[in-house]
């Protein structure tokens, strides 16, 4: 039973990332980045190409991995975002961003899927009574140590205060002289930097495949839509949800339910907190 809880903790760590970097950029700029979960793949298949391919050092690989999905995801912000000026065409050039993405993937690696090798011991170990991976743990870890800075960031800096003012009401924060197209490029890129730094710690769960991001983003998605749009904490709980709901469903249901169940939660949340278990209401006075 233990086994299996760290399972699906690993798994919904992986979903509480996806939904963690959608947040960033929700929170600085009000955009859905539907293509972060291309940029995570990307991350992978770099980590792969550096590993395996050139055989570099793990911190090269740390470094580099970051850097070329930074730049993809400034380039995003630049290109397919900062032009538009309609909500709805923004996510559509997202979906575009997303799809030039997964071309250009298997045109540089193929459609088959390529283990990435884990940078540290691949021992079983032993964790509160259920036997789990060191890759699997620090997937875990690296999901609860990442939301708690982000938080603490958000509260105590000043660019993580502009960004909630920004949320908050992103006229008034231009008024008070905030600079949000700054704050969104910036955002998208840290967003980048992250997926890319990720790349060599999924990677080993993972793998690099093609079909990865569509795996997690849907997933992802509705991990953020369960704990709420703009809420860290929330996308954190709401991937465990999600991920306990999918590996439970599978070993004591079918591997043909965990849709319907994920779904059916989702449905349930919904209907009982429209703004998720975490997210806020906002009310106007006209």
């Amino acid at each position: 039973m233990i086994t299996l809880v760290w399972s699906a903790m690993t798994i919904g760590a992986v979903y509480a990332l996806v939904a963690t970097g959608y947040n960033v950029v929700f929170t600085a700029s009000g955009v859905f980045n539907f293509a972060h979960a291309q940029l995570m793949m990307l991350g992978v298949y770099i980590a792969y190409a550096g590993l395996v391919v050139l055989k570099w050092p793990i911190l090269v690989v740390f470094l580099f991995a970051g850097v070329v999905v930074f730049v993809v995801a400034a380039f995003e912000e630049r290109v397919a975002i900062r032009p538009v000026r309609v909500a709805e065409a923004q996510l559509v050039t997202t979906v575009g961003i997303a799809t030039l993405i997964n071309g250009g993937v298997q045109r540089i690696w193929g459609p088959n899927p390529l283990s990435v090798p884990f940078f540290g011991s691949n021992n079983i170990v032993t964790v509160f009574g259920g036997r789990v991976l060191p890759d699997e743990l620090w997937i875990v870890a690296t999901a609860l140590v990442l939301v708690g800075i982000l938080m603490v960031l958000s509260r105590r800096t000043m660019i993580g205060l502009a960004m909630l003012a920004i949320a908050e009401d992103r006229e008034a924060a231009l008024l008070r002289g905030v600079n949000v197209r700054r704050l969104a490029l910036g955002a998208f890129a840290f967003s980048g930097l992250l997926a890319g730094l990720l790349g060599p710690i999924i990677g080993p769960q993972t793998f690099a495949a093609a079909g990865l991001a569509s795996a997690i983003a849907l997933y992802g998605f509705v991990a953020l839509a369960i704990g709420g749009f703009g809420s860290l904490p929330g996308g954190l709980i709401g991937g465990f949800v999600v991920g306990f709901a999918e590996e439970f469903t599978v070993r004591y249901m079918n591997s043909n339910y965990p849709d319907i169940i994920v779904f059916g939660i989702l449905l349930l949340v919904l209907l009982l907190k429209p703004n998720g278990l975490f997210g806020k209401s906002r009310e106007r006075a006209v």
